[in-house]
């Protein structure tokens, strides 16, 4: 795979696809700089320093939603993070883009318009498909190298991922950054604990299954709606739930959690209390006591004891997702509990990976230090992909066999 540091990059047009999608005020049309905003400076500000005619593409939101703006604003705080100019153009691949590339001088930073303005940005399936883009096909020709620094983004085949395979492509330090993490608990130390949480359990019952059945996980800790699907299968009753747990899906999800529950016994560990929301109040209930007429919203303080021990004696520690309503002060406590016992473990020799969008503003509002962690993934659903072990179109593309030049 080739790096920032396998060629020169002197004087050469380098077109880099950068993340840059940030939480959006639609009262005020404003957005919040972004944690990937500010770890993708750190390849841009590399690239401007050795000489390279930067031109960034990037998205923000999707093709009719209210996030889906121009990216001015964004160009405005990437100059402030850089403490450079980052001047901004706000057309994609039309006459002023190539313009503004044709006369970008050496170490300059070029910010396009959202690629997610163009109308097959995102209907691209196959490498020809997305070399045949509208997008790639203007700009090409003006693209000397092409760097993926968004891991974030590399599951979608889309133009502005893999369009430009036929130029040298190149991982910039996001990117390596995230694969070096990756490849760490690809051949883990033992034992290994995957805690699983949030709101939508999909996505970790296929990973915690594959997982299980491949003998990489020694515990799994279940939380969010998960936890609370396996306590369902487990012939509990909850009473008041989740919208998700009332849904025709989820009753779809029981016979296979069930199956899980039997087939891995003492694998998995699940909740033996919960907290609840009685009009305001958390309380909390144990599961013999269910079902309650109250929301749950966190697991209990039990629940967090058991989970932390097992954190403790782990090696190799995975977090996708946080454990209950975090943003709710009086529901934070099983969340904020389990990431100071990573962090804990993380400080005495474990290895620690988190990911997921929340998972990284959880970090940020318990002040979770992240150099104290293994590392926290940028990415949200390309992270779950990768580790349910699916080949990733943007990831294949930086593992071709090329040549430096």
């Amino acid at each position: 795979m080739l790096t920032l540091d396998s060629l020169d990059f002197s004087g050469k047009r380098v077109f880099v696809r950068v993340d840059l999608n940030s939480p959006y005020d639609e009262k005020t049309g404003s957005i919040e700089k972004s944690p990937r905003l500010v770890a993708h400076c750190r390849t841009l500000k590399e690239l401007s320093s050795k000489k390279a005619k930067v031109v960034v593409l990037a998205h923000q939101g999707r093709k009719g939603d209210p996030d889906c703006i121009s990216l001015s604003q964004h160009a405005k705080l990437l100059g402030e993070e850089l403490k450079r100019q980052v001047k901004f153009v706000p057309d994609v691949c039309g006459q002023p883009a190539k313009d503004a590339i044709s006369s970008l001088g050496n170490g300059k930073i070029l910010l396009l318009e959202n690629v997610r303005f163009l109308e097959d940005e995102t209907k691209c399936k196959t490498l020809e498909e997305a070399a045949n883009s509208l997008l790639v096909r203007e700009l090409s020709p003006q693209c000397d190298i092409f760097v993926l620094d968004a891991f974030s983004v590399s599951h979608r085949p889309h133009a502005s991922v893999v369009g430009f395979f036929s130029k040298p492509c190149v991982a910039g330090r996001v990117m390596q950054e995230e694969l070096s993490a990756l490849s760490k608990v690809k051949n883990p130390a033992r034992p290994l604990v995957f805690l699983f949480g949030g709101a939508k359990p999909d996505d970790s019952l296929g990973i915690l299954e594959g997982w299980l059945a491949e003998g990489k996980v020694d515990t799994a800790l279940a939380t969010g709606v998960l936890g609370e699907l396996f306590v369902l299968a487990s012939g509990k009753e909850l009473g008041k739930t989740t919208d998700f747990l009332k849904s025709t899906k989820a009753i779809d999800h029981l016979s296979h959690v069930r199956e899980i529950s039997d087939k891995y016994k003492g694998k998995i560990l699940i909740p033996t209390d919960f907290a609840v929301d009685e009009n305001g109040v958390r309380k909390e209930i144990s599961v013999r006591k269910l079902p309650s007429e109250f929301s749950i919203l966190d697991v209990g303080k039990k629940t967090v004891s058991l989970y932390s021990k097992t954190i403790k004696d782990a090696k190799t520690i995975i977090v996708n997702g946080p454990v209950g309503v975090y943003e709710k002060d009086e529901f934070s406590y099983g969340t904020k509990k389990l990431l100071k016992a990573v962090e804990k473990a993380s400080s005495l020799g474990a290895f620690s990976l988190l990911g997921g969008g929340h998972t990284i503003s959880a970090l940020s509002k318990f002040r979770i230090k992240k150099k104290k962690l293994g590392y926290v993934s940028l990415s949200g659903k390309a992270l779950i992909e990768y580790l349910g072990g699916a080949k990733l179109a943007g990831v294949e593309l930086l593992l071709r066999e090329q040549t430096p030049q």
